[in-house]
């Protein structure tokens, strides 16, 4: 056991050496590619769930492959744009945030869950606590996850506007970070209602990490597009070709599993205008955000 947790944090440890050090040589085929992945769950545990997905890159594109998870959504938005990753899993809203920084990375992919490549938030509150609607939320404390998080922040806190409570205003906005926590501190009480990704809080009661009985479902957003795979504009034709047939043809169900999907779609910016107008419903600024 203790080997194995020094082998997580050393993991981790490399991960964010990797962000300060110097750019590759050959920016365009680098000699080895670094994979992002998003922090919306502990880092340790990520990395661990992530090597079968190391393995398989390794094997299908010749390279050393290395996983990331950086400190928080912001963190690995600045990796993307200063080039020091090359393939990014970034979260919906924090894509669009990215691609206004960086308008040169590219999404390539996308998770299809259910036959949809789109999924949802859910706004839950404690069972037993003073919240039992969506309108109780008002004069109340909300948990949200990151700023940057779609699921967590910008869906939830759209639905909210659209039925009249304006954060700060009607409710106390309240950023736990990561969605596990935002589940966690509402299922013990700690904040009465919060909101995090369906998908995220159907996995966190599969695997007895919170107890349903505990929480009450208020409301499902609206579909938002799925997670997209990212990359950097610069990488040469024929390893962006590459790196997007790799994920494209990926099939093994515990590979995947690391995205919560069942197969990985192509994608293109477009897809993710619908993010753009959740901002303007908010009044949110994307480039100054």
């Amino acid at each position: 056991m203790i080997q194995r947790r020094d082998f997580l944090l050393a993991s981790v440890a490399t991960g964010l050496c990797a962000l300060a050090g110097p750019a590759f040589a050959d920016k365009g085929n680098p000699d080895r590619l670094r994979i992002a992945l998003l922090p919306d769950e502990n880092a340790s545990t990520i990395i661990q769930n992530a090597q079968p997905l190391k393995a398989y890159l390794e094997g299908v594109l010749k390279k050393p492959v290395e996983i990331i998870v950086t400190t928080d959504y912001s963190s690995m938005i600045e990796a993307m744009r200063f080039g020091r990753i090359e393939v990014g899993y970034f979260g919906p809203f924090s894509y669009v945030l990215a691609k206004s920084k960086a308008p040169e990375i590219e999404p390539f992919g996308v998770g299809v869950e259910k036959g949809k490549p789109n999924y949802q938030s859910i706004l839950i509150a404690t069972a037993d606590g003073l919240v039992k609607d969506v309108m109780d939320i008002k004069g109340k404390p909300f948990a949200f996850g990151d700023r940057a998080s779609t699921s967590s922040h910008l869906a939830p806190r759209a639905l909210l506007a659209k039925r009249g409570l304006i954060g700060d205003a009607d409710y106390k906005v309240v950023h736990l970070g990561q969605h596990d926590a935002v589940a966690r501190a509402v299922a013990a009480g700690q904040v009465p209602a919060g909101a995090l990704s369906e998908s995220i809080y159907r996995v966190l009661v599969e695997t007895g990490k919170i107890d349903p009985a505990k929480l009450r479902q208020l409301a499902l957003s609206e579909p938002i597009p799925n997670y997209p795979l990212t990359m950097q504009g610069f990488l040469k034709p024929e390893l962006k070709d590459a790196i997007k047939k790799a994920f494209l043809d990926l099939k093994d169900p515990a590979i995947l599993k690391l995205f919560r999907v069942e197969a990985i779609a192509a994608a293109t910016d477009k897809d993710y205008d619908v993010l753009r107008d959740m901002a303007k419903v908010l009044q949110l600024d994307i480039a100054k955000f």
